[in-house]
């Protein structure tokens, strides 16, 4: 296992820097250019080729890559230019912010999903069945941003003073303030090593922070504040989970040892929940972890419609202002948590069936 875990790891070294070329080479080819992005379109040529030599972007590309290359192994992601800022700082603030987001969507629809799919699969071919999956096509159907909108309409305006209400953008009430939780604990960690920096973005997800701090008021805001973009999010995932889980129950339900469970007696939640799902489990761990991936790349518009500083957002901006280092960093990351789900998704196959062994 841990030889192929390393050759998983060493394999995946291409694979992303050839995503990361083809993104450095497709955001340098494509119309417009940084600097008129930043300036305006009344940036004179002397003042563009000025911006252009001070961020190097006057070198040929495969010059620009490999410097690029060179100071991303030793840490360094570059700097926007439209923030102002590094990518690395940008990064700590806007990744927390969509891997919450993204989290909350994947159990919002594996919690509805999963059940979903094993009731119309149980209810094979009975009214039921058809209302699930008409449910779960709709789900499939339905646009992001459209239902992302009417979700804040329905439960922010229509429902406005009632226990039902829910705040229609942002991470957390004006004025409500949360201390990381590492304060709360009285931690005193070294400034820039890796443990302090994994607190930090630990400390910088709501829910999590609030929850670790014992900060009730704060965490029920956070969730009140979750609730929607969540829902909008883990939509589609939620309804390809429950086609994907009747699937491979039906299947499953059809086997000689599901007839055999239930010759002998055992009852139906022991044949249904033992037997069946459990043997369902491999497809379903599958989609679960390309729906995180997806997730976490697909949230353009959710963090948009919910006023979210994610890393949907900022890709969204820094491709309209061709900002090559926020295009490049960003989706190196969203790259990194496909290939590592990936890996965990093969290594889980091992450990779901032990039929399955990884040589």
């Amino acid at each position: 296992m841990t030889t192929y875990i390393l050759r998983r790891l060493l394999l995946s070294i291409p694979v992303l820097l050839g995503i990361l070329f083809a993104t450095f080479v497709l955001a340098r080819v494509i119309p417009g250019d940084p600097c008129r992005a930043m300036l305006g379109e009344k940036a004179n040529k002397t003042v563009c080729d000025e911006f252009m030599h001070r961020h190097g972007l006057d070198r040929p590309i495969p010059i620009q890559f490999g410097v690029y290359v060179n100071e991303m192994a030793h840490g360094d992601f570059g700097k926007s230019f439209r923030f102002s800022k590094t990518v690395n700082e940008l990064m700590a603030e806007r990744l927390p912010v969509t891997v919450e987001l993204s989290v909350c969507a994947l159990l919002v629809s594996i919690l509805i999903g999963i059940p979903l799919g094993v009731i119309s699969a149980v209810k094979h071919n009975t009214w039921l069945d058809v209302v699930t999956m008409l449910w779960a096509n709709i789900g499939v159907s339905m646009p992001v941003f459209w239902l992302g909108l009417l979700l804040a309409y329905i439960f922010s305006l229509t429902l406005k003073g009632t226990p039902f209400q829910l705040p229609p953008s942002g991470r957390l009430s004006p004025g409500l303030l949360t201390d990381p939780f590492t304060e709360v604990w009285g931690l005193k960690l070294a400034a820039g090593s890796a443990l302090s920096t994994f607190s930090e973005f630990i400390a910088r997800m709501n829910i999590l922070n609030a929850l670790l701090s014992a900060n009730w008021k704060t965490f029920k805001d956070a969730v009140q504040h979750i609730i929607l973009p969540a829902v909008a999010l883990g939509t589609i995932p939620m309804a390809l989970i429950a086609r994907m889980t009747r699937s491979a129950m039906l299947d499953v339900l059809g086997q000689d040892y599901i007839r055999t469970a239930r010759a002998k007696g055992l009852r139906q939640k022991a044949v249904i929940l033992k037997h069946a799902f459990r043997n369902a489990l491999l497809p379903l761990v599958t989609v679960i972890g390309l729906s995180l991936g997806g997730l976490l790349g697909g949230a353009i518009l959710t963090e948009t419609i919910f006023n979210l500083a994610g890393v949907g957002r900022i890709l969204y901006e820094g491709i309209t202002a061709r900002d090559y280092g926020i295009i490049q960093g960003f989706t190196l990351v969203i790259a990194v948590f496909f290939v590592f789900l990936n890996l965990i998704v093969d290594i889980s196959y091992a450990y779901l069936d032990p039929r399955i062994r990884v040589d």
